[in-house]
């Protein structure tokens, strides 16, 4: 792909996360300093459309990001947005009083979905018999949305509510960050949603992992640094209380 579609289509994608309005030529010229007019970017748009990455909704000038458009943006486009002083001290501040592993564990998962305005979810180990143990917060999340239908979201809360099916989501997590758009999601009833996940822990060992899990419109940038950052946090406040 050209530079040129690529910022298109980082163009369509943010203005879409924003609006969740069908994006027209005409907005990405005046919003987006890209140099073009709005007749080459319908030219380019129309290439997008063609290799799959944007997709016309209903019969408006505007085009919103398939699954594919996303996952092109989460590879090429999508930067890691550094987290400010104040929200990295309102994670400290988060966990300090933390009693046992338990509450650790339910803080953490309370600030991920408060941070993301999505589905937090954390897996960690069971001390008492070594089994793996989820919690879960946020699912109110899910009905933010206007463009999500009652019909739509009971599947996935269905999905949610089993505790296998949560521990799955999280059981092939690496060292990195991973990002499971649409139908990547091996759960068919949560296809239509994206899942941003990382374990954590310290010195390379994995202690377990979080994510969070939101439609496919998701703002990628900024929930990909939230679980960087309380990844990282959540496995030094283990290691310095051990």
């Amino acid at each position: 792909m050209e530079s040129r579609q690529l910022e298109i289509l980082r163009a369509i994608v943010e203005e879409y996360v924003a609006t969740e309005e069908p994006v027209g030529s005409k907005s990405i010229a005046q919003r987006h300093d890209l140099g073009i007019s709005p007749a080459t970017i319908r030219n380019e748009m129309a290439v997008l459309e063609e290799a799959g990455l944007i997709t016309q909704p209903h019969t408006s000038a505007g085009r919103i990001p398939t699954n594919l458009g996303y996952r092109i943006f989460v590879d090429k486009l999508a930067t890691i947005k550094p987290f400010s002083e104040p929200e990295r001290r309102a994670i400290e501040t988060f966990l300090e009083g933390a009693g046992d592993l338990d509450d650790v564990m339910a803080r953490t998962v309370r600030l991920l979905a408060q941070i993301t305005k999505q589905v937090a979810v954390v897996q960690y180990p069971s001390h008492a018999d070594s089994k793996a143990k989820v919690a879960l917060a946020g699912t109110a999340n899910l009905a933010r949305s206007s463009h999500e239908q009652a019909s739509d979201i009971h599947p996935i809360l269905e999905a949610l509510e089993e505790q296998v099916v949560l521990l799955r989501l999280l059981s092939d997590v690496g060292d990195s960050m991973r990002v499971r758009i649409g139908d990547e999601q091996s759960e068919k009833n949560l296809q239509t949603t994206s899942l941003v996940s990382m374990s954590y822990g310290q010195d390379g060992s994995p202690a377990g992992a979080l994510g969070i899990i939101g439609p496919t419109r998701m703002d990628y940038a900024s929930s990909m640094s939230a679980v960087t950052a309380v990844a990282r946090y959540v496995g030094k406040f283990l290691g310095d209380n051990k």
